[in-house]
């Protein structure tokens, strides 16, 4: 591909129908945006188990689930297992890594379980396993670390 080419697949235009749409959106979409459609199958101090069938919106141009839609369901999962052990924020992303290992295709039902490793004062640590749910085969394993904001005494 020419360099050309690279710049107009990454440059979305101003002025397009859908820059217009995409810049009316209110602020906090992007949550809303992969969460919609998720159960919570199990929740349980330190564990979070949740499915969803994956939607067209999630996928990538080879029609499997998006590595970034796979990475937000890590963060996202995550932090809210951070939550099931009480920590009262669920705070910033220090660090992401997912590897992944297989495709989620459009309409297969996936489950994520999400496993708390280690909450501090300010780390927490957690894992999280994306997986099909019919044949248990690991679509991609995520580990999430957050800085927990300790709150001012002042």
């Amino acid at each position: 591909m020419d360099l050309g080419s690279v710049k107009r697949n990454l440059e979305k235009k101003e002025g397009t129908e859908s820059a217009s749409l995409i810049n009316s959106m209110p602020s906090q979409v992007f949550d809303p945006f992969i969460l919609h459609g998720l159960h919570i199958d199990l929740v349980e101090r330190g564990r979070l188990i949740c499915s969803m069938k994956v939607p067209p919106r999630l996928l990538n141009t080879a029609k499997t689930l998006h590595g970034g839609a796979t990475a937000s369901l890590v963060d996202l999962v995550g932090a809210a297992a951070i939550a099931t052990v009480g920590s009262p924020l669920t705070g910033v992303s220090v660090e992401i890594s997912v590897s992944f290992l297989d495709a989620a295709f459009v309409d297969e039902e996936i489950e994520i379980e999400a496993k708390v490793l280690r909450v501090g004062k300010s780390v927490g640590v957690v894992s999280v396993e994306i997986r099909k749910k019919k044949t248990g085969k690991i679509v991609a394993q995520g580990r999430h670390t957050k800085f927990l904001a300790v709150p001012s005494k002042m």
